[in-house]
């Protein structure tokens, strides 16, 4: 029997279907951004930079739980859709299993690592005398506390919409960053905690955005495939393999953009702390435009997965091409308005002349990565919702670490402190024509699909 959220990926009309879909996801995405803006612009306020630089250098570490929450989240979510595309559903039920059971130990074992390791990790990420206290402090609460159910929380919210549900996931996500940004406050001025106030608030909130995942799926269990019983935990069927090896673009492009983020501080702290600061400040403002490409791509990709394994390529077509002009468009505007107030929006975060100088100077810079990250990033959803492995992970490489690091050597040595932001968008345009020449043959061979085999398809990508 078709409930309405089957409907929505079978017969409603491509633009209410992306919309329904892609709306949710992409408020949640930048409410979770701002709350991530938040630590910094109520650390900001207390007017110290090394607090600043050190929740910069901090940001990479906690990066790396997205990491996980991605490897699982959109490796299951992909195949979970494929699965109820062609009427799996208890491959479905065990695939939740399987990502639900390993994204929770493998954050067990990061915040373990983080604990025992901060001597070594700390100063290897661009920690000094100066940043080092504050630093581990927001680390201990954020990984070795909290790196559970900010997993969780993520994971939860890919496999909840890979089911159609994606204004409840989105609400999850929101719940999260709305708890975040109230909770700052108290803890850093009200509790006095400073930078380690900014982290308890954190923890706390992806804590009950994952209790709230947990109490949906309990509630809507007789509808939802998802399941916590670990008796349907299972490393057989080809489950294993199919989400980490969808999951891991995602994974590796936040795994190399931790890398990337460590070696631009790295950098950057070899001219001052106020480099630091405000190269943090920018990518934190410069995470609004990938979070709306980011939003839009992820939200589609239930919708083009479900319709690739029901070889409904008319239909899948459809919501590609509305979801790469619409992301295109999205992003363009945020870039206009980033680089034309960089200033007054740097200054919000700190009032402090040295680093609102290169933060908007950095800003003006990163900004220009928007659009590009919006094709990328649509690119690399298509390919991960039909299952592929191998084109979105040389795509998630190139956008981080694979180019950006070299250019920034490059860079830094021919531009100086300037030139290592001029990585960013170098890195991003390569990445995006390369994406352009994949995407190419297999749009192709879709169309070749939709007009060919409309009748009785046979096609495989």
């Amino acid at each position: 029997m078709k409930t309405d959220h089957t409907e929505l990926f079978t017969s409603a009309p491509v633009p209410k279907a992306v919309l329904a879909l892609v709306v949710p996801t992409v408020i949640s995405q930048l409410i979770t951004v701002v709350y991530n803006m938040a630590d910094t612009f109520f650390i900001g306020q207390l007017g110290d930079s090394n607090q600043v630089a050190a929740a910069s250098l901090a940001l990479p570490l906690f990066l790396l739980t997205t990491g996980m929450a991605n490897l699982f989240g959109i490796g299951g979510a992909s195949l979970v859709s494929r699965c109820l595309g062609s009427g799996d559903e208890e491959k479905a039920r065990k695939t939740s299993a399987f990502c639900i059971w390993s994204a929770a130990l493998a954050a067990f074992f990061y915040g373990l690592i983080m604990l025992l390791f901060k001597p070594y990790i700390l100063p290897a990420v661009g920690t000094d005398q100066n940043t080092y206290g504050f630093c581990y402090q927001y680390l201990f609460w954020t990984i070795t506390i909290g790196a559970v159910p900010t997993v969780l929380n993520a994971a939860l919210s890919h496999l909840v919409r890979a089911e159609g549900y994606s204004a409840q996931a989105s609400f999850g996500v929101a719940l999260g960053g709305g708890l975040n940004i109230i909770l700052d406050p108290v803890f850093i001025y009200g509790f006095k905690m400073e930078i380690e106030g900014a982290a308890v608030a954190t923890m706390l909130s992806n804590l009950i955005a994952m209790l709230y995942f947990i109490a949906l799926i309990l509630k809507k269990r007789k509808t939802l495939h998802i399941t916590f019983d670990p008796r349907c935990y299972t490393l057989g069927s080809h489950i294993p393999a199919e989400v980490l090896l969808v999951g891991l673009p995602s994974c590796a492009m936040n795994l190399m953009g931790v890398f990337s983020n460590i070696m631009m501080n790295r950098l950057m702290v070899s001219y001052c702390n106020e480099a630091v600061a405000g190269i943090g400040i920018a990518k934190k403002i410069d995470m609004l435009a990938f979070a709306l490409a980011n939003g839009l791509s992820q939200g589609v990709l239930p919708l083009i997965g479900y319709n690739y394994s029901a070889k409904n390529f008319k239909r899948m077509r459809s919501a590609i091409k509305m979801t790469l002009i619409l992301c295109l468009s999205v992003t363009l505007v945020a870039a206009a308005l980033l680089f034309t107030c960089a200033t007054p929006i740097v200054k919000a975060f700190i009032d402090d002349a040295e680093t609102v100088r290169y933060g908007s100077v950095f800003q003006r810079i990163i900004c220009i990565t928007g659009p590009f990250t919006a094709i990328t990033m649509v690119i690399i959803t298509i390919f991960q919702s039909v299952g592929q492995k191998l084109k979105p992970l040389i795509l998630s490489m190139l956008r981080k670490g694979g180019l950006d690091v070299p250019f920034m050597f490059l860079m830094n040595a021919l531009a100086g402190v300037n030139g290592i932001a001029w990585a960013t968008p170098m890195a991003d345009c390569c990445a995006m024509l390369t994406g352009i020449i994949l995407f190419v043959p297999f749009w192709k061979k879709l169309r070749l699909a939709e007009n060919e085999f409309s009748e009785k398809p046979q096609f495989i990508l």
